[in-house]
């Protein structure tokens, strides 16, 4: 005797199968429709901050991308100063044809104790800053850790956001990444992120690692 296919046992896998069908179909035709409705460009302001790891690493995923694209961009970094990091290692020896680099902050406030210092490091970075987003054959400017030089006053946040709105070229897209993003820098961004901390392994004794943060 030649055993029959147990269709009852088939029958509700195909069903759910073809319930799943109907429902990404009328997922992808939602979300086709409002894609369509979607079709101008614009220069973004983008704001990275919060109190969780991954600000300036989206940040350089970004330039990235950039330079994936053969789009020229360029990195300003604040307060952190000259460190040999990965990212800078990586852009400056393979990608500085497509991706201009400047490392112009002397380190953490905590290191250089010298208020005057701080803010001549971050004014001459804000200066450069502004010299690369006039430039309208750069596509994307990485302003990193400037949240921070603005919470501490290095520099005038009315100042800054006068300019991304008077002088910036309209396709040209700024990231400002730091904690503690000024409301007013969130209000006048175009998409802002938060990462928010939920563990974080220097809290058990674990140091800064390379690849991980720099």
């Amino acid at each position: 005797m030649t055993d029959k296919p147990d269709t009852q046992a088939d029958a509700p896998v195909k069903t759910d199968d073809a319930r799943h069908a109907v429902k990404m179909a009328k997922k992808k035709a939602a979300r086709d429709k409002i894609m369509a409705s979607k079709s101008g460009e614009k220069g973004l302001i983008i704001v990275h901050t919060g109190a969780g790891k991954g600000k300036s690493s989206s940040g350089f995923g970004m330039i990235l991308r950039c330079v994936a694209h053969g789009m020229p961009c360029a990195v300003v970094q604040f307060i952190k100063g000259a460190w040999d990091t990965g990212e800078r290692r990586l852009l400056t020896e393979n990608f500085s044809d497509l991706c201009q680099f400047y490392a112009m902050g002397e380190g953490f406030t905590w290191e250089t104790q010298d208020r005057a210092r701080d803010v001549v490091a971050a004014q001459a970075g804000w200066e450069k800053a502004k010299e690369l987003i006039r430039d309208p054959n750069i596509r994307l400017v990485l302003l990193d850790e400037i949240n921070i030089a603005l919470r501490y006053d290095y520099l005038d946040i009315a100042e800054v956001l006068a300019f991304l709105r008077d002088e910036k070229p309209p396709l040209t897209h700024v990231v400002l990444t730091g904690r503690n993003a000024s409301e007013a820098l969130i209000e006048a961004a175009d998409l802002v992120t938060e990462m928010t901390l939920i563990k974080h392994p220097f809290r058990s004794g674990i140091k800064a690692q390379a690849g991980v943060e720099f």
